[in-house]
């Protein structure tokens, strides 16, 4: 990918290349040395946005939050390499029980813990990783507001919002002259379209916000890794992906894709990328890798360009 392939992140005067990657893997499922490897590979490759949350990965045993910030930080200070990434992460999900929340308090806190763990003294794009209802969408944004005038962040994000929320949150900044969240973070493949094409994307399209969607492989099931229940036991979470897009609107959409990446001569992954690279309103689909055969594969996905007619096939097979 050249170098000057990108997009902007809403209206942030921040470029991002046309993937994302997901630093959920780092002090999951790879281990320090395997992510200073990756994080090495992800520049020399141009794929140099890296998203992240204070909360990653907190769910693994013996982990207890915060594991992926700190390998990026002890990155960051072995590599030298902080002016050359973008650099993404969140708030808001339960680091333990006192520990949660869009509390302005609580982010001041927060922001503080994730910029010594990343070891640098500013961060890109700080998300709200979810909703909270319970504190005033005003104080949260005022609390972010005062970040980014300090220049400990230089964006903000939503991610996990509804419509109606997001554009609630939107108009407040704009009442009260507070920053606003410049890009949206929702779960979005070519098999779980609805929950955003139906309401988020006309909002995002209409205010220019940059999207970063996750879950742009749903698990990895649009990879081709998984096409009969005996697949499940290929992962830990096979037998969840089974369960969910293993039907006939799944194998439709596995048989699009195979058809498409047979005529480019690429990987299905490319396809189901490049699917939504294309769409109007997405900015960097979120993508994973633990490996660094995997990321060649991704980096062919931002070369990909699919035909109108292949975009609509693959878009009528997954209705």
């Amino acid at each position: 990918m050249s170098q000057n392939q990108t997009r902007q992140l809403g209206e942030s005067g921040i470029a991002v290349p046309l993937l994302t990657f997901g630093g959920n893997v780092f002090g999951w499922t790879v281990d320090q040395a395997t992510s200073f490897s990756l994080l090495d590979a992800l520049v020399e490759k141009g794929l140099w946005f890296i998203d992240t949350a204070d909360v990653y990965s907190r769910w693994a045993p013996g982990n207890k939050g915060g594991e992926s910030e700190t390998i990026i930080g002890e990155w960051l200070k072995r590599s030298g390499k902080r002016d050359q990434i973008v650099l993404a992460t969140k708030v808001g999900m339960e680091m333990s029980p006192e520990k949660t929340g869009l509390k302005p308090q609580y982010i001041r806190q927060a922001v503080e813990d994730s910029l010594r763990r990343l070891q640098t003294d500013y961060i890109d794009l700080y998300q709200a990783h979810r909703d909270d209802q319970d504190t005033p969408l005003a104080e949260t944004l005022g609390a972010f507001d005062s970040l980014i005038r300090e220049g400990k962040v230089r964006a903000i994000g939503a991610s996990n919002y509804s419509a109606p929320r997001l554009k609630e949150a939107l108009q407040v900044s704009e009442a009260h002259n507070l920053a606003r969240y410049e890009t949206l973070q929702p779960e979005y493949n070519l098999y779980d379209r609805q929950g955003y094409e139906a309401e988020l994307e006309p909002l995002v399209r209409e205010q220019g916000l940059g999207v970063i969607n996750y879950y742009s492989l749903a698990s990895g099931f649009l990879s081709g890794k998984y096409r009969q229940a005996a697949d499940a036991g290929k992962s830990q979470r096979g037998q969840g992906v089974v369960d969910k897009y293993l039907n006939p609107r799944g194998l439709r959409i596995l048989a699009a894709l195979d058809a498409i990446s047979a005529a480019h001569q690429v990987t299905p992954t490319q396809v189901a990328l490049a699917w939504q690279i294309a769409r109007p309103g997405i900015t960097a689909p979120i993508v994973s890798a633990t490996s660094l055969a995997q990321l060649d594969d991704l980096v062919g996905a931002t070369q990909l360009k699919l035909t109108a007619a292949e975009i609509e096939q693959l878009a009528q097979a997954s209705r």
